[in-house]
């Protein structure tokens, strides 16, 4: 873990749980968005306590980037919790189809009193939630068609709340994406590091790439060595910053005197991992607190 502790918790984020908390009369479900690599580690806390009482769709998002087969674990573990869980990605469709079904059908009371009271064809409401860089704007552009969301790959884009109108029997509220206060788990702070939900100025990027290079040793040493052409008497003991180093030799990235640029390697080390190029890798499964228990 840096020695540094993680924390992002800009003013407008305090106001958004403010807002999400007087807004929540106004729909009839939420859409938590999650990314797939850390489901866990996006899932706020503080959108849970809110929005406990309302019907819940998880959406698993880049899920391109991630290991479908603990994908696969993820989804089935939120459906056993009764929530609803659709596994997407939002650049190139997938699963886009089964988003307004499942929705249907865990608000399936709310559409029949409708129904009832002659409402027929009554739009659902639903709040549109997630942490920062989830992909809550590129699944409201994809569902509208329509550029309705600012995107950018960065956090901390969109900072106010909109409505939002669907081709479809539904009514969005985009809400900005919202973290917590303080990360009390030091893993759930790498994780949101790692994937870029934390704006990366305020991280030593270096020491977080070393715990980077430490998890990517024990998740998925093949693809890890493989990539990046590591000695194999490197894969038992080796430090983090060890393999930094080893690392940043391979791809040439020196200094004067031979050193290894530590800081170039990092910042490339985690392009790489957020574009997909190391492989796919899901950095928690579920009932797993540790990342260096994810193969078992």
């Amino acid at each position: 873990m840096p020695s540094k502790v993680i924390q992002w918790f800009p003013g407008h984020m305090a106001k958004t749980r403010r807002m999400m908390a007087e807004c929540l009369p106004l729909v009839d479900a939420v859409i938590e968005i999650l990314d797939a690599r850390i489901p866990r580690s996006s899932q706020n806390p503080e959108i849970d306590k809110i929005c406990a009482d309302k019907p819940r769709l998880v959406i698993l998002s880049k899920s391109t980037l991630a290991n479908p087969d603990i994908t696969a674990e993820w989804k089935r573990y939120f459906r056993e919790h009764e929530k609803g869980c659709i596994v997407c990605d939002f650049v190139t469709g997938q699963g886009m189809n089964e988003i307004i079904p499942e929705l249907q059908r865990i608000c399936a009371a709310t559409l029949e009193k409708y129904d009832a009271k002659g409402m027929h064809g009554k739009a659902l409401r639903a709040m549109v939630v997630g942490i920062p860089n989830v992909g809550k704007s590129s699944f409201i552009n994809k569902i509208t068609g329509a550029k309705k969301a600012k995107v950018e790959d960065r956090p901390g884009v969109t900072v106010d709340k909109q409505w939002v109108k669907t081709p479809y029997r539904l009514e969005l509220l985009d809400m900005p994406g919202v973290l917590w206060p303080k990360f009390e788990d030091h893993v759930v702070a790498e994780n949101l590091a790692l994937t870029g939900a934390i704006k990366d100025n305020i991280l030593d990027v270096e020491e977080l790439a070393c715990v980077l290079c430490s998890r990517l040793s024990s998740i998925d040493p093949d693809s890890f060595f493989a990539r990046y052409s590591l000695s194999e008497d490197l894969r038992e003991g080796a430090t983090g910053y060890e393999l930094l180093e080893a690392v940043g030799r391979k791809r040439g990235f020196l200094v004067r005197g031979g050193e290894v640029n530590t800081e170039r390697t990092a910042l490339m080390l985690l392009d790489e991992l957020r574009g997909c190029k190391i492989g796919r890798i899901s950095l928690e499964r579920p009932r797993k607190h540790s990342l260096k228990t994810t193969e078992s």
